[in-house]
């Protein structure tokens, strides 16, 4: 990643109030987390609380570089070994049978726990000045439930305020995140029957995932363990969001504005100007992962009716933006029919 300057007398004031119990926001390379000592059920619980987060919905806990993963889990198998040397430190969570000295808050209550090693430098710093390197830290995304993700420090105070009643002690800011989108999560606690299983995909791809195991990943069964971010509506904006072919996109923002709506709109290939907002997108999977939450968190704030997104590609690369993009538009499913039809 771009090189971040790291101010050590933050990252050590951050590290303190967390070994006290407090929350901090800190950057990871996927998105901003909210912290809190995976080891104190206290500090989970005011992470639930912060967010408004269900307290069956499980968090991850982020690990130094160095960091002994079976301290975390009661058993680590040759798959999650081998996808460890394959893509720590960097977007990826491992779900595995939880050691039982690991409070079960971080879990849902399940006896799974997802684990993962961040590479980016100021988390890297964070979490090895934390507790000597020891500790883990619980880290959802830092917005509330169910919201856009926080690339930057200032989405993160955007979302919870500078409220003196907030449980947010300290944003730690590192610089805009990398990645964009939360990371790929693979359960493994189950690997023996299971496989290894899909939870939700991210910058690292089952391609990539299949190239290190040498079978591809399975789709989410029924008794799959409960993963961060994987309900059906989820990284939404406040304005509903529908996607569009990208042939259908001009017309549907003609026939919304000869309704007497407004449209702000997210394109890719073919501009659209004539909207009441508008953002130009990357035609590349990468970078256009890095931008989407803030545009979606953009055009939330232009005071249009809906956010129309130019539908992306289905291939491999662009599966983690497709996945979000579902989601955030799940609870908005059929609004481009009910506003052509008020």
């Amino acid at each position: 990643m771009a090189t971040v300057q790291i101010d050590m007398e933050a990252v050590k004031l951050a590290a303190r109030k967390l070994e006290a119990g407090k929350l901090v926001a800190f950057p990871t390379e996927t998105v901003y987390g909210l912290g809190g000592d995976a080891e104190n059920a206290a500090a989970i619980a005011d992470i639930y609380t912060a967010k408004g987060r269900p307290a069956n919905h499980p968090v991850i806990v982020h690990v130094a570089p160095e960091a002994d993963i079976s301290y975390w889990a009661a058993d680590v198998p040759a798959e999650a070994r081998a996808l460890i040397k394959a893509f720590w430190p960097g977007p990826l969570t491992l779900i595995l049978k939880r050691a039982a000295h690991v409070p079960a808050a971080a879990s849902g209550g399940q006896d799974s726990i997802g684990v993962r090693c961040p590479s980016h430098p100021v988390a890297q710093a964070l979490l090895r000045e934390f507790k000597g390197g020891k500790g883990g830290v619980a880290g959802p995304s830092a917005n509330k439930f169910g919201h856009v993700s926080p690339t930057t420090a200032e989405h993160v105070r955007d979302e919870f305020g500078s409220d003196a009643d907030s449980l947010v002690d300290y944003v730690l800011d590192g610089g805009a995140s990398e990645v964009g989108i939360e990371s790929t999560i693979v359960d493994l606690s189950r690997v023996a029957t299971h496989g290894a299983v899909l939870l939700r995909p991210g910058q690292i791809s089952v391609d990539q995932i299949a190239a290190v195991l040498g079978v591809a990943p399975r789709s989410p069964d029924a008794a799959a363990p409960r993963a961060s971010g994987t309900l059906d509506a989820h990284y939404a904006p406040r304005t509903p969001v529908a996607q569009v072919p990208a042939e259908q996109l001009a017309d549907t923002v003609k026939k919304l504005a000869d309704a007497g709506y407004k449209a702000a709109v997210i394109y890719r290939t073919i501009p659209i100007t004539a909207s009441h907002a508008f953002m130009a997108m990357s035609l590349d999977a990468d970078q256009y992962a890095h931008d989407l939450y803030a545009a979606l968190r953009d055009m939330d704030h232009r005071n249009a009716d809906v956010i129309l997104v130019e539908a992306t590609p289905s291939t491999s690369a662009w599966q983690g933006i497709n996945d979000r993009l579902r989601r955030a538009a799940f609870d908005s499913t059929g609004i481009l029919s009910r506003l052509f039809a008020s």
